[in-house]
């Protein structure tokens, strides 16, 4: 099989030419009013669905589902099992990891193909220790190119998953993808240098990111280290991953996606109406929807991740609890926050980590409490819901010390400005400083270690996400950082409007890397930009 070239593939050919804009199938609207809510035009598509408000604070349109859905809270949460490696030595844990379709009972009497890490959705779950390589050998039995990002890994940029440094399947040919680095396996080196961290693996090809992960290529990657360990916070089976995700379902219970091209081998991108955002009616966690976790009357520690393409959650308890706050933060996008942070709700952008303690010892044994998004209506109003079942000794403690979080010295004055935006005659594209992505253009230059100061502004909700570079945000619209704003962080949740300063810092390892808005669709209609570590 070959691949078709698409927009960016010519660029290369044209060694230089100005970015093209993306297009898409049927006309693009003539303005954008509106860029901070769903389009509220008429569409051809009955199935797509804004008029009815399921979610202003994310930037999208929802696509509604054509299968039978079951009702919430049937479905036990499923938790991805921990890959073990095939080898050790002194140095290196060593994985493999097979991409290739699957098959899922998702929704009750459907059976959903996915494009899964070993088949699974999510993945399996790898789990290691501070400053011990890892080796994860992929090998692709798909039908068309992937790439790997280790997202909130420190990685060299040969393993970091460039966008164009796609893998070919399995006897597939490299026409038409240019940059394959790879025929058929790729081993991905990650030397894990740094703290204790929530990391996530998913796929990373340009153009096609969103309906790639849709189908499936996401995965927990855990990183853990001395510091962690010492702290009294829960362990084992009462330190749970949540990937949450939201999803929309065909009548023969397939994902349903508007990819132009549904094989993804062709031309990329998603129908007009759904340029700002893919939005789902069905939320999944760990690939269960609605599901529900069994819990004693105690502590338990949850790695939050948003790995939805485009929709934000601010999630709480219902009922709250009667006594103490709903979530106390220990973590966030890549380690261990200084100290804890209580929130009532938290607020969760694609692709950010929220790693949080919930005591259930203050509910009575009995109690259902529903993990609910007041982003949400109706069925993307819940997420989850936890069943108080028994009593149980608890030793686990938040203690108010985590972690010796360094607090870097930004420079006095503003390195880099970015603003990310809807360009173009129709605002047809999305786009960095008024660019489209082009893998040969290179918009930033930093020095290895350097530390920048960066402004970054937003006309619509865009989740800001810089490989390599991790940051700490410094002032959100001329004031404080906001109050999900904590930590070291890897992705920025931005509203319309927002004008957000951090400090970051390039660290590790020179080379090309990317930085792009994290909702999926815009990512792959080119809000991408590339930084050289030099």
């Amino acid at each position: 099989m070959t691949w078709n070239m698409t927009r960016r593939n010519l660029l290369g050919l044209a060694g230089g030419m100005a970015a093209i804009p993306l297009v898409v199938a049927c006309q693009p609207r003539a303005d954008d009013t509106s860029s901070d809510q769903q389009d509220h035009g008429s569409h051809s598509d009955s199935r797509g669905d804004d008029r009815h408000g399921d979610d202003k604070n994310s930037t999208g349109r929802l696509l509604r589902s054509d299968a039978q859905l079951p009702e919430p809270f049937t479905s036990p949460l499923p938790v991805p099992p921990v890959l073990r490696p095939v080898r050790t030595d002194a140095t290196t844990d060593y994985y493999e990891i097979t991409q290739r379709p699957g098959r899922a009972a998702i929704l009750p009497g459907y059976s959903t193909e996915v494009w899964g890490y070993d088949g699974r959705f999510p993945g399996p779950t790898i789990e290691s220790r501070s400053g011990r390589q890892v080796v994860v050998r992929h090998r692709n039995e798909l039908p068309v190119p992937t790439v790997t990002h280790l997202h909130g890994g420190v990685t060299p940029s040969r393993y970091d998953g460039y966008p164009t440094d796609v893998v070919l399947p399995v006897g597939g040919t490299s026409a038409g993808s240019a940059g394959a680095i790879a025929h058929g396996s790729f081993d991905y080196v990650y030397p894990l240098g740094q703290p204790a961290a929530t990391l996530w693996y998913h796929d990373h090809r340009m153009d096609f990111t969103g309906p790639q992960v849709y189908r499936g290529l996401a995965g927990f990657h855990l990183v853990h280290d001395a510091v962690e360990e010492a702290l009294p916070l829960p362990r084992r089976e009462r330190d749970v991953p949540l990937m949450i995700c939201d999803r929309a379902f065909a009548a023969d219970g397939s994902f349903h996606y508007p990819s132009i091209d549904s094989s993804l081998t062709g031309k990329p991108g998603v129908t007009s109406d759904f340029m700002k955002g893919v939005l789902g009616d069905v939320i999944l966690v760990n690939g269960a929807p609605w599901p529900v976790l069994e819990v004693a009357a105690v502590q338990y520690r949850f790695r939050l991740l948003n790995a939805s393409n485009a929709r934000r959650y601010q999630l709480a308890l219902d009922p709250p609890p009667p006594s103490g706050a709903a979530f106390v933060q220990v973590g966030s996008d890549v380690g261990l926050l200084g100290r804890p942070i209580d929130h009532e709700a938290i607020d969760i952008a694609p692709a950010e980590r929220f790693d949080v303690v919930v005591d259930f010892g203050s509910y009575p044994v009995g109690t259902q409490v529903t993990l609910v998004n007041r982003y949400g209506t109706g069925s993307t109003g819940h997420v989850m819901r936890f069943h108080v079942v028994r009593k149980a000794r608890d030793d686990s403690t938040v203690p108010p010390r985590l972690a010796d979080l360094e607090q870097p010295s930004p420079p006095s004055t503003i390195t880099r400005r970015m603003k990310f935006s809807r360009s173009g005659s129709h605002y047809e594209t999305w786009t960095i400083n008024g660019q489209a992505f082009d893998p040969n253009r290179i918009d930033a230059q930093v020095s290895l270690g350097a530390t920048e100061r960066w402004l970054i502004t937003t006309n619509a909700d865009h989740p800001v996400h810089i490989h390599l570079g991790h940051f700490q945000v410094l002032s959100r619209n001329g004031g404080k950082p906001g109050p999900y704003d904590a930590g070291w962080k890897d992705t920025v949740d931005m509203r319309p409007e927002d004008e957000v300063e951090i400090v970051v810092r390039f660290n590790g390892y020179r080379g090309r890397y990317v930085f792009h808005c994290h909702n999926l669709e815009h990512e792959d209609m080119a809000m991408m930009a590339n930084i050289e570590v030099t």
